[in-house]
């Protein structure tokens, strides 16, 4: 994994975060990149289990949603464990 493809993914995990925080509130950059990072992981396998293919036009859109979708389920989860 070269330079270039940790860059888009800490860029995609910070888009993620944010757009989990704006739907459900909170907030940091770095708590927006950790956020995303593991709701892209959960986000992928949510997404495969249930079979669902996210097509928008564009792979790193796709990808964003995928992963905004898994950090709100990751936040979720964590409030209610809380």
């Amino acid at each position: 994994m070269d330079v270039k493809n940790i860059l888009i993914w800490c860029v995609i995990g910070i888009l993620a975060g944010w757009l989990a925080s704006f739907v459900i509130g909170g907030g940091g950059l770095i708590r927006y990149l950790l956020t995303g990072l593991i709701g892209a992981f959960v986000g992928g396998f949510l997404f495969s289990l249930v079979g669902v293919n996210v097509n928008v036009g564009n792979a790193f859109v796709n990808q964003v949603i995928v992963a905004a979708v898994g950090a709100i389920v990751v936040v979720l989860l964590a409030r209610a464990l809380a």
